[in-house]
């Protein structure tokens, strides 16, 4: 057998019996129901954190921001205190994204008698607990900071 095709047959069989060296997913949903900045920016962080260490890794993440109650004013464009900073995720990290329950905005809006204005990276949910369960159910990673 010619040299050449040793060569091409080893490499043929190191291939196929390597595990494939593709990225790890990794899938976390963070909870923010507090009318907190402190807590806000807890989130921003821990999702920065994460976005950082496992694309540092060569990992890729999926990271869902998931507002209700209270803590739907950090997707308020008239009230968040961290608005600046959502901005920022916008640019910079598309792998976060922000979920503003939609049963909250609606009692929001009757209580305060006018339509509640979302951030522009804000996606509406129908509710957001159903959407961490169906997150968890889908194996995400669910985290309260």
């Amino acid at each position: 057998m010619p040299a050449l095709l040793r060569i091409a047959l080893a490499a043929i069989a190191i291939a196929f019996a390597l595990p494939a060296s593709a990225a790890e997913h990794h899938k976390l949903a963070l909870q923010i129901s507090d009318n907190d900045p402190a807590k806000m920016n807890a989130v921003l962080n821990v999702a920065a954190n994460v976005s950082k260490y496992y694309s540092d890794k060569g990992d890729e993440v999926e990271i869902q921001v998931v507002a209700f109650n209270a803590g739907l004013h950090m997707l308020r464009s008239d009230t968040s205190p961290v608005k600046p900073r959502l901005t920022s995720f916008k640019q910079g990290m598309p792998n976060v994204s922000f979920m503003a329950c939609d049963n909250t905005v609606q009692s929001m809006a009757k209580a305060e008698g006018k339509d509640i204005p979302l951030v522009d990276n804000a996606q509406r949910v129908d509710a957001g607990v159903v959407t961490l369960i169906e997150l968890a159910e889908k194996g995400w990673t669910i985290v309260r900071p």
